[in-house]
């Protein structure tokens, strides 16, 4: 199924780095793109973003061989029912949501009929809006294609193309099973951030200005993560909140044995865990997903 017209729903972070990278890899593909956001559509255009920016869901999508709506996962049925009227029959529809399952169910329900392909990639940074997006944001990073037991095969070839074209690596996922995997790795690492920087500035033996003076590189790296965009990361947690409960469940269970063994001075087992998970992060350096310079490539 050829794109040719791609139609971008919101010009975020993600959306607007899709629109740079179609640009540079895909030329000869037209995009149009739309935001809710009368301010956001206007610096889409001082940007050049894309070939058009329309103010009207319903026009963006008009002539699209592929929608990918890229807002909020608590937005998606709402997004979903503005561009239905617009959409072509054999439009396809995707999305790069953060969750998946509920995203699935939101996207078949207003839009029956039409080829749903959910997707997620796995890739992102710590700052939103149009302007923070860039094209090669995507490179060398997984793209998670979440299809439903229903989907068109050729729909599903269509967006894991699409994806690879932008430097994706791509895979294809069971929505439940990618939605407990992510709890994992990107939802509770989320979660624990947003804790312990909100711990940190509420405790009253310490000062603000001493946190942010005396900050350790640990605590910097959690401060990137607790920067993120607020309202997607609410989403996300609503949305995903079987899966994350059920992972900070465990969680808990492991800090109580932590807690434990520093309690009771348990050296072996607290050496024994951290010389576990030092090797996760050499496995994770090794299969390419990030690189070993010192202190995260930081320039001092």
């Amino acid at each position: 199924m050829p794109v040719d017209r791609v139609a971008i729903i919101g010009l975020g972070l993600i959306g607007s780095s899709i629109a740079r990278a179609i640009g540079e890899r895909l030329p000869q593909v037209t995009v149009t793109g739309h935001d809710a956001s009368a301010d956001v559509r206007e610096l889409a255009r001082e940007l050049g973003l894309c070939g058009t920016i329309a103010d009207d869901a319903v026009a963006a999508v008009a002539e699209a061989d592929l929608v990918i709506l890229a807002v909020p996962v608590g937005r998606m049925a709402d997004a979903a029912a503005a561009i239905a009227p617009g959409l072509k029959p054999d439009a396809i529809i995707s999305d790069v949501g953060s969750s998946k399952a509920g995203v699935a169910e939101a996207l078949a329900k207003a839009l029956p009929g039409h080829a749903v392909i959910p997707a997620h990639p796995v890739a992102g940074t710590e700052n939103s809006g149009p302007a923070a997006g860039f094209a090669t944001l995507f490179e060398g990073r997984w793209c998670i294609v979440t299809p439903g037991a229903d989907a068109s095969g050729d729909a599903v070839t269509a967006v894991m193309s699409f994806w690879q074209a932008l430097g994706a690596k791509v895979e294809t996922m069971d929505a439940a099973h990618h939605d407990m995997v992510l709890a994992v790795t990107s939802h509770l690492p989320h979660l624990i951030a947003y804790t312990i920087v909100g711990t940190a500035s509420e405790l009253e033996e310490v000062t603000e200005s001493e946190v942010i003076k005396y900050s350790a590189g640990g605590f910097r790296d959690f401060t990137r993560i607790a920067a993120s965009d607020p309202v997607m990361w609410r989403d996300v947690f609503l949305a995903n909140k079987d899966a994350v409960l059920a992972t900070l469940q465990r969680f808990n269970e492991d800090l109580t044995v932590l807690q434990q063994a520093i309690r009771r001075g348990d050296a072996d087992k607290l050496e024994d865990w951290f010389t576990r998970t030092r090797a996760i992060r050499r496995s994770i350096i090794e299969q390419g997903q990030d690189d070993a310079a010192p202190d995260f490539g930081r320039k001092h």
